[in-house]
């Protein structure tokens, strides 16, 4: 809901909670107070636009502070006569803030506080099932943690077997005996076979014959 106001000669569109600067008024800082020419009220696709200032309606604000506008120049300069007027100027306002919008028996201000209402209950049940579901993932945490506990005490204990006792290294044979044992032991020399054939020389057998001398040209 929506209104559009009067003051100070000027026209303001404000909803609860609006905050507006307005020309000069003869209030205090923290007081209440209602503005009556409210020329057009909107609710929803409902609206109501006054002739000139709807009947049934009402705005009410509050004083925030008096406050200045921003300052403004302004410059006076007649050619041929060396005048020259330079003025500034800052606007007295007053700060204000839209409490209610009241169209007949619709209050927008009670509007919003039963919304708020319901915004607080609906995130009251959301703290408390997200309360309720800690709780149950704690109890469901503890519950695993017992049955560890209780199947690590059932399982048997199994005993330590003992350190094997390292065997001293048999100590590696010498050389000597390492070759003694890889080479044959020396039987009795067997004797040399006769051979059928003997030299064609009258020498008896196994006697080396004699070398022959080499045969030159002259002997040719």
């Amino acid at each position: 809901m929506y209104a559009v106001i009067e003051t100070g000669g000027k026209q303001y569109r404000v909803e609860l909670g609006t905050e507006l600067e307005v020309e000069l008024l003869d209030v205090e800082p923290g007081q209440e107070i209602n503005l009556d020419r409210v020329l057009l009220v909107v609710d929803g696709d409902k609206s109501a636009v006054g002739q000139p200032i709807v009947e049934d309606a009402a705005v009410s604000a509050q004083v925030v502070r008096q406050t200045r506008g921003e300052k403004t120049i302004s410059f006076k300069y007649r050619p041929k006569a060396r005048r020259r007027v330079k003025k500034g100027h800052r606007q007295e306002l007053t700060v204000l803030k839209i409490t209610e919008v009241r169209l007949g028996t619709k209050s927008a201000a009670e509007e919003a506080k039963v919304a708020e209402a319901a915004a607080e209950a609906e995130r009251g049940k959301v703290a408390k099932a997200a309360a309720r579901q800690a709780a149950e993932d704690a109890t469901l945490a503890d519950k695993l943690k017992a049955r560890q506990v209780s199947a690590a005490e059932a399982a048997p204990k199994t005993k330590a077997s003992p350190k094997a006792v390292a065997k001293p290294a048999a100590k590696a044979p010498a050389k000597a005996d390492v070759m003694a044992k890889a080479t044959p032991k020396a039987g009795p020399a067997k004797a040399a076979p006769k051979t059928a054939k003997t030299a064609k020389t009258d020498e008896p057998a196994g006697e080396a014959a004699p070398k022959r001398p080499a045969r030159t040209k002259k002997d040719k």
